[in-house]
């Protein structure tokens, strides 16, 4: 175990230097994200939700340390196994590391150095000299031996503890963050029109119509969270295009940029999730940014491709049918969080994001679906994916109980460039009322909706809620998880009344 500390303490100060998705249990982490199979991935984000990047890296860190404490107990008859079970782990970070898209030359350096440092003291620590060697005396005395291994080891670990600080400290210097604080957006050539009186019906419990930037959910396969500075950002239009075009940050910016408030929303999102926020995006429109490029007859996908090499597919009708398809560079007034794509992100409304919502995008690439499968759809989810109607009870919340009187009932929902028309509620199975619905700047957006619910009679009651489009189209009752393309079914929730 301190021979795995000492691996991973020295690593991350080199990974730093050469870039975040080079430290050891990151690369791995992301490998493992990319082999796993599609009903594990599912359960980490239904399990974990968005702290499902956290779990994946305790659980990195936890296998390591129980592979750790085999290589420690057979070095014990056998020293050099004991070595070679650690230059293995550092020959598997070397792997994950340089198969990622976009590696750079350098990227086995860290894990390289790793494993040799982890090596050497793993056959410091098994050697006679330091091992444990002598019997414990009738005193009770472990005797000089075991202080002297427990001082070398002590000493190693803080080394490890202090390299790793390093290693965060250069990642630190890396960081963006200043960058962001430094930039003022140009206003808006096209500004989103005031929300309507009424908009947000402010009940305790209710979702809140414009999300906080804290609370906007984040789902991707990014580990370490990319840094990319505007200074040497670009963004590459090209594939079966006439005219391709790269563009720089202040490229973007110098354009005519147009503001809208636009719902997003994860196809991981389960019956009565969380996973959707809604904020005021500014961008470049891309249905003008393709009129330059004019793509080539056939070009019926958008490929955009993430600065870690992710991809997605948007089809090309979509983004020129006349939504407010985006390249963002400003979420609610201000340049977009890092998490949330810094510098620049992909938005096309009324899509999953994972057919629509590239973050730290830097390509898009006109092809075909006949040519391209991007991450999600080679893992079996659908290249199509507008998102489906969509109702929530957020108030009264499950399982909570109340007194009889008058109970307001009220929620979301969304049904994003379709709208939503209709919601209803229903008790315990019986006839279904019309709720209230807040007005909306436009089909864009989830909606808030209230119910007033007398409820007189005492004990336990379950309460649906179900949603009606601007095209007829009422969500089906029948629940279905979110593979392949979004979750369907109306939410429900069991409440008390004394």
């Amino acid at each position: 175990m301190v021979a795995a500390a000492a691996a991973l303490g020295s690593a991350e100060p080199v990974a730093a230097l050469i870039g975040r998705g080079t430290s050891p249990v990151v690369a791995v982490g992301l490998a493992v994200i990319d082999l796993v199979p599609r009903p594990v991935k599912d359960f980490g984000i239904r399990t974990f939700g968005q702290h499902d990047k956290l779990a994946l890296l305790t659980g990195v860190v936890v296998l390591l340390v129980l592979f750790a404490v085999g290589c420690g107990l057979v070095s014990r008859r056998r020293r050099w196994l004991g070595a070679a079970g650690v230059a293995l782990f550092g020959v598997v970070g070397i792997l994950a590391a340089v198969t990622r898209p976009g590696a750079g030359p350098l990227a086995w350096l860290p894990s390289l150095i790793g494993a040799a440092v982890g090596v050497a003291v793993l056959v410091f620590l098994a050697s006679p000299g330091a091992a444990v060697g002598s019997a414990p005396s009738t005193s009770g005395n472990t005797g000089p031996s075991r202080r002297h291994f427990l001082l070398l080891s002590g000493t190693v670990v803080v080394g490890a503890a202090a390299l790793g600080a390093t290693g965060r400290f250069l990642g630190g210097l890396r960081d963006v963050a200043r960058e962001r604080l430094t930039i003022t957006l140009p206003r808006a050539a096209d500004p989103a029109p005031p929300l309507p009186a009424g908009v947000d019906l402010r009940l305790p419990d209710l979702t809140p119509f414009l999300t906080p930037e804290k609370d906007f959910y984040r789902v991707d396969t990014a580990l370490a969270v990319p840094q990319l500075s505007t200074d040497d950002y670009r963004l590459r239009i090209h594939g079966r295009v006439r005219t391709p075009l790269t563009l720089t940050y202040a490229d973007l910016l110098d354009r005519e940029l147009v503001e809208r408030v636009i719902t997003l929303a994860c196809v991981s999102n389960e019956v009565g999730g969380e996973l959707a926020g809604t904020a005021r995006w500014l961008g470049v429109p891309l249905a003008s940014l393709l009129d330059e490029v004019q793509p080539e007859d056939g070009a019926d996908q958008i490929v955009s491709r993430s600065v870690d090499g992710w991809t997605c597919g948007t089809p090309t009708s979509v983004v020129r049918d006349g939504r407010d398809a985006l390249i963002v560079v400003g979420m609610n007034g201000r340049p977009l969080p890092i998490e949330r794509g810094y510098p620049v992100r992909m938005l096309v409304p009324g899509l999953y994001g994972y057919v629509s919502a590239t973050k730290w995008l830097v390509d898009l690439e006109l092809t075909s679906f006949a040519d391209v499968d991007p991450y999600w759809v080679e893992r079996g989810w659908k290249a199509q994916a507008p998102i489906k109607t969509f109702s929530r009870i957020d108030t009264p919340r499950p399982l909570s109980t109340s007194k009889a009187g008058p109970i307001a009932v009220a929620g979301v929902a969304w049904a994003q460039h379709r709208g939503v028309e209709r919601v209803e509620v229903r008790v315990d199975g019986g006839p279904w009322n019309v709720a209230a619905l807040a007005p909306v700047p436009s089909a864009d957006t989830w909606r808030q909706w209230r119910w007033n619910w007398d409820a007189t009679t005492p004990g336990s009651h379950t309460l649906e809620v179900r949603a009606t489009d601007r095209t007829g189209a009422t969500q089906p009752e029948r629940r279905a998880t979110p593979f392949p393309d979004g979750a369907t079914g109306w939410h429900s929730v069991v409440v008390t009344v004394d």
